[in-house]
């Protein structure tokens, strides 16, 4: 078996499962500032919790541990190229903004959020950003 596309199918499942939760919670965010009734405030802090803690958090694992398998297949060289500079800036910046986004997680379930929800639109757009600089980095492998 070719464990360097074994690690690739698995890599590709566990982005695609990480950008999903990381484009859904800050859009479940928008609607929990937008929320009067604290059933609705208890129904978004659960639904946040659970995308967070039993969706996103594995598949960011998993993405940096089958991304770390691929790159030891391929050798650690691959970082002397330009490609794969830029991709991992790209992943410490979506790292980052994933446990930003657990802050505002936090701040939401103490019910101490102080963001709007014109806010969490906004910032809802960074992932889909760094998700097209990322996919035509890896497709197209600029060299300068």
């Amino acid at each position: 078996m070719n464990l360097y596309l074994l690690f690739k199918s698995l890599h590709l499942i566990a982005v695609i499962s990480w950008m999903a939760g990381l484009l859904y919670l800050p859009r479940i965010f928008v609607y929990h500032s937008e929320a009067f009734h604290v059933s609705q405030k208890d129904t978004f802090k659960i639904m946040e919790r659970k995308l967070y803690n039993y969706i996103m958090m594995p598949a960011m694992f998993l993405s940096w541990l089958f991304g770390l398998l691929l790159i030891h297949s391929l050798g650690f060289s691959v970082f002397t190229e330009l490609w794969m500079q830029i991709k991992m800036l790209a992943v410490l910046i979506l790292t980052y903004y994933h446990f930003l986004l657990g802050k505002y997680l936090s701040d939401f379930a103490r019910d101490d959020n102080l963001k709007s929800s014109k806010f969490f639109r906004i910032i809802n757009e960074i992932p889909t950003i760094i998700l097209i600089v990322t996919v035509f980095v890896v497709v197209f492998k600029p060299i300068i």
